[in-house]
């Protein structure tokens, strides 16, 4: 049993494992400085109101019930698979190689005569996703033999036993281990959950969805920069009609009246053609910056 600090902050759980890296980096983004260290489960944050805790995703949800934290970072699928009772802030959607969802696939070998679930009634199934995986079959009426728990490298088990439910967000693991997917059992995407009494109490709900604001802020910018130029005022209507009509820019008269000073936020694909567009039109001066945070 973790020992509660006597002071009044706010424990956040920190996904330890695939999504540590994609999350120190968020937290980077969002304004946060947090250290890791190779042998503690205790990383350091520069925020005195917030103290750090490193656990597995697969267990986080269980913990944020619990009130061992207040706040915890893990997916969808094992709040899930956990059966967990506990507040859902936001969707954060990021992950560990994309912003795409994760799926539990049910997969076969390349091989394999099985083309439909029903076909592997009396089969054996291998996942890390037990319950999830047990519940996809009861409510089809498929009896299968047994789901049995895999400790990693499920992939490699698909030849020892009928199927696997594997998690994949690009599908590349599978095609290189010669697996083919004959359905998704269940869509995910990281998600800020907290304890149903830390949000109860004032102080900590405000932290919380603080802390809500500024991570999806930073996912937000993850895919957007900022556009300054100079443009001569008679040229501005021709500006502005370049810019995506959803976009509301900022525009400030220069010290030469006849020239104003124009910033925009936009996506950063349409950048590199927009770009040369503005320039044709008489903008000048035109640099772009990336963001650290987009808020609504």
């Amino acid at each position: 049993m973790i020992k509660r600090s006597e002071n009044a902050i706010l424990r956040i759980g920190v996904p330890k494992g695939s999504l540590q890296e994609s999350t120190v980096n968020l937290f980077e983004r969002a304004g946060y400085k947090l250290r890791i260290s190779d042998r503690s489960y205790f990383p350091t944050i520069d925020d005195p109101q917030l103290e750090a805790i490193m656990f597995r995703a697969q267990e986080m949800s269980r913990y944020v019930e619990d009130g061992v934290i207040d706040v915890g970072i893990t997916g969808r699928d094992w709040i899930i698979e956990n059966g967990s009772d506990v507040h859902e802030v936001c969707e954060l959607t990021y992950s560990k190689a994309t912003s795409q969802p994760a799926r539990w696939v049910l997969a076969v070998p390349e091989e394999s005569s099985v083309r439909t679930p029903e076909e592997l009634a009396g089969g054996i199934i291998s996942t890390e996703l037990v319950n999830t995986t047990r519940r996809y079959f009861a409510e089809r009426g498929i009896e299968v033999k047994k789901v049995e728990f895999s400790w990693g490298a499920t992939e490699v088990k698909a030849r020892l036993v009928d199927a696997i439910v594997d998690i994949t967000e690009t599908g590349s693991s599978l095609k290189a281990n010669n697996l083919r997917v004959i359905d998704t059992i269940l869509t995910s995407t990281t998600r800020l959950i907290a304890n149903h009494e830390a949000m109860k109490d004032p102080r900590k709900r405000q932290k919380i969805e603080d802390l809500a604001l500024l991570l999806r802020g930073a996912i937000a910018a993850r895919e957007k920069v900022g556009l300054k130029m100079n443009v001569p005022r008679s040229k501005l209507p021709d500006i502005l009609a370049l810019l995506p009509a959803e976009k509301s820019p900022t525009v400030n008269t220069l010290a030469d009246e006849n020239w104003v000073a124009l910033e925009v936020v936009v996506e950063e694909k349409v950048e590199r053609d927009l770009v040369p567009e503005l320039h044709r039109a008489g903008a000048t001066g035109i640099f772009s910056y990336p963001l650290n945070k987009v808020i609504p």
